[in-house]
């Protein structure tokens, strides 16, 4: 008995032994697991603090490469808008540009024609000659006649013939007196090409400036400057702000209606002798006129007498005539004439270039690129004459593009025609609104200030 309980105490004794171990065992695991836990999380922060700085050390280490790049960016913007500049905002400004001389001048113009009365204005399409509105004989002084009739049609100009010349004094007070007379600006015109077609020189009031066949011969651009200039020079003095001329016409055909009155039959010779022409006349003071367009030089039969054509192709006409042309245009020329010559290879029939749209406008408008005032050749030839009425031709002409009409075979006729053709509708106010504000852009050039 005593020995069972003896045994019973013994297992007790070495069961609590086993019981202590174990419990030492776990108290040391947890305490390893805690110390494991605490080097883990000191480790973690280690290694984030250890990130967070590294990141700084390489941001500053950057900086200062990005500010380098900056600043060579700026040098650059500097070196094309300026120092300050390159670091500002643009400005958002309210305030309206300022209109150009040019956008100013067609305000003048447009305020002018605004008030002009539709008769005054259809009555600005027309050059004549002086004797057509007088009914004079013929002109030679402007009195209370030239007075009363520039009341009755404001005419956009005169011109004037050797038959209108006595002296330099009679010249000189007839154009003063014109101009006195009218109430709107005009252009005073004459024919002064040089050689055969020189009226002042004619008259004798001036020396023959040369012929343009004799200055062509040179080959020397500098003769028909100064050709241009000495002509512009008389004229001014005179009281003449147009001259119909030079003849750009290229002489390219055997027995040539134009004949010496052209620089030659070289293209290349006539642009040059033409452009160095316009810019003498144009440079001293004188509106010029290239004539006769589209080339007039490739017909053998004048359209004084009848009617005239040309067999040229379109190819031909451009790469001669037509490079003539053009060279006057680029140098300045205010007016380019167009002939009564049938053209077929663009009209497809005998229909005087001048009343031609694709002549007028198509080509020389609009191909040649010509803004100027463009002026039919005398209105009272016979290639005109013998087919057309004189209000029919002033009408065709004007719908095909044409801004003046020149000397009409009946001015009241073709005057009264054009305005009933605006009144009916067949002709739009616009269209002689147009042609005005070309012809007003000329006369008013002095307005026309930097």
């Amino acid at each position: 008995m005593a020995e069972s309980t003896k045994n019973n105490q013994a297992k007790k004794i070495d069961t609590s032994a086993v019981e202590l171990v174990r419990r030492e065992e776990r108290r040391r695991r947890r305490k390893r697991n805690q110390v494991l836990a605490y080097l883990t999380l000191a480790l973690l922060v280690i290694l984030i603090v250890a990130g967070v700085v590294t990141a700084v050390i390489l941001i500053g280490r950057k900086q200062p490469a990005k500010q380098e790049d900056n600043s060579s960016l700026s040098s650059e913007i500097e070196d094309l808008v300026g120092p300050e500049e390159s670091l500002q905002k643009p400005e958002v400004s309210d305030t309206v540009p300022e209109p150009t001389p040019e956008e100013n001048l067609d305000k003048i113009i447009d305020a002018a024609i605004e008030v002009m009365p539709l008769e005054d204005r259809v009555a600005g399409l027309f050059i004549v000659t002086p004797e057509s509105i007088t009914g004079a004989g013929t002109a030679i002084q402007a009195g209370d006649g030239t007075k009363d009739a520039l009341n009755k049609w404001a005419v956009g100009g005169l011109v004037y013939f050797k038959k209108n010349i006595k002296s330099a004094e009679q010249l000189k007070e007839m154009i003063s007196n014109t101009l006195l007379y009218s109430k709107y600006p005009l252009f005073i015109a004459i024919d002064e090409e040089g050689g055969q077609v020189s009226r002042l020189a004619e008259a004798g009031l001036v020396e023959n400036a040369g012929g343009a066949h004799e200055i062509g011969a040179t080959a020397d651009p500098a003769q028909a400057y100064a050709a241009g200039q000495n002509i512009a020079g008389y004229l001014s003095e005179y009281g003449f702000n147009l001259d119909f001329a030079p003849v750009a016409d290229v002489n390219n055909v055997d027995d040539s209606v134009i004949g010496e009155r052209s620089y030659g039959s070289d293209s290349a010779i006539v642009s040059s002798m033409v452009a160095s022409m316009v810019q003498g006349l144009e440079e001293n003071g004188v509106s010029s006129c290239l004539k006769h367009f589209p080339g007039i030089g490739s017909s053998v039969d004048d359209t004084h007498v009848g009617l005239a054509g040309t067999d040229r192709t379109a190819e031909q006409f451009r790469a001669e005539e037509f490079v003539a042309f053009q060279a006057g245009i680029e140098a300045g020329a205010d007016f380019v004439m167009v002939s009564h010559m049938a053209a077929p290879a663009f009209t497809g029939d005998n229909t005087p270039c001048s009343m031609s749209h694709e002549v007028v406008t198509d080509i020389l408008r609009e191909e040649l690129g010509f803004d100027g005032v463009i002026i039919t050749d005398a209105m009272n030839m016979g290639a005109i004459t013998e087919y057309y009425e004189a209000d029919e031709a002033a009408i065709l002409a004007l719908r095909a593009g044409c801004d003046m009409i020149l000397m009409p075979e009946d001015f009241e006729k073709a005057y009264e025609g054009v305005l009933q053709a605006v009144r009916d509708g067949t002709i739009s106010e616009e269209r002689i609104n147009d042609a005005l504000r070309r012809i007003y852009r000329i006369k008013y050039a002095d307005k026309l200030v930097e």
